[in-house]
């Protein structure tokens, strides 16, 4: 099964300029960064509605609550909110204040303030990488990266795979990247 690209610092740099120099920059920024700092997939990303992330008072909340509905395995979850995430999702609130406030709306909005379907976030991120420079990336990157880097990290695999929200942990272990350096490493640690 081929694997979504990691990306490298200056890939992500390229995308984050891409990103800033196009039409609703804050949506855009908080469609990656639910990919990229929360691993959520496409599909859960267009599924998300304002009230999912954000209290009454607009406030991001700490743990977003994903409906059976919203995900791949359609079984309800959580994912939690890190203070990275928070911060764009603040930056998206204080952008788009009206938006906010219906809690029902999709949480990402179209031209037409309609939602998107999940092959429209698939498709948007494809076209991030496209302008980018950037080959071999998919909607997948984001999460494939936010769970490698925990595990760059040494976060213990049961606790990535419960934050992928994967039920088989062989699952999680064929996201984690490794390479010849992060073998040598490893094996000085001894």
């Amino acid at each position: 099964m081929k694997q979504a690209k990691l990306l490298t610092e200056a890939e992500q740099k390229r995308v984050y300029a891409v990103i800033d120099a196009h039409r609703y920059r804050s949506r855009n920024r908080a469609i990656f960064a639910l990919s990229l700092f929360a691993g959520l997939r496409a599909c859960e990303i267009a599924g998300l509605k304002v009230g999912d992330v954000y209290d009454a008072q607009g406030q991001v909340r700490d743990t977003l609550y994903l409906a059976a509905g919203q995900t791949k395995g359609d079984e309800a979850n959580t994912v939690l909110v890190s203070k990275r995430l928070a911060k764009v999702l603040g930056k998206y609130a204080a952008t788009y204040p009206r938006h906010i406030k219906n809690l029902q709306a999709p949480l990402i909005f179209s031209a037409k303030r309609g939602g998107f379907s999940a092959q429209t976030i698939v498709n948007l991120f494809a076209r991030f990488y496209e302008l980018a420079g950037v080959k071999g990336a998919s909607s997948h990157s984001g999460r494939r990266q936010f769970l490698t880097e925990l595990a760059d990290k040494g976060v213990n695999v049961r606790v990535i795979q419960a934050l992928a929200r994967h039920k088989d942990i062989s699952t999680t272990q064929r996201y984690i990247d490794y390479n010849e350096s992060k073998l040598r490493n490893a094996i000085e640690l001894v």
